[in-house]
């Protein structure tokens, strides 16, 4: 379990949100007391990266795919 203060997470919120994501809990203190604890939600879905990249990768109905259409300044 991490530990982080209440300035600590206020700056660091982005982390530690990606620490509970990964399965670390984070217990958040206020001059060293416990004041509330970050938890991942059950049953909540990670990002799925592969189905992003099989997206991007994908042909449109033009043949082209969305990194090549980038590429050639269509999107």
């Amino acid at each position: 379990m991490k530990i982080a203060t209440v300035a600590e997470t206020k700056t660091r919120l982005s982390s530690l949100l990606a620490a509970v994501e990964a399965g670390d809990d984070v217990l958040i203190t206020r001059r060293g007391q416990p004041v509330a604890r970050l938890v991942a939600e059950p049953g909540a879905p990670g990002f799925g990266w592969s189905a992003l990249r099989n997206w991007v990768e994908a042909p449109t109905a033009e043949g082209l795919n969305v990194a090549q259409m980038r590429e050639q300044d269509l999107l």
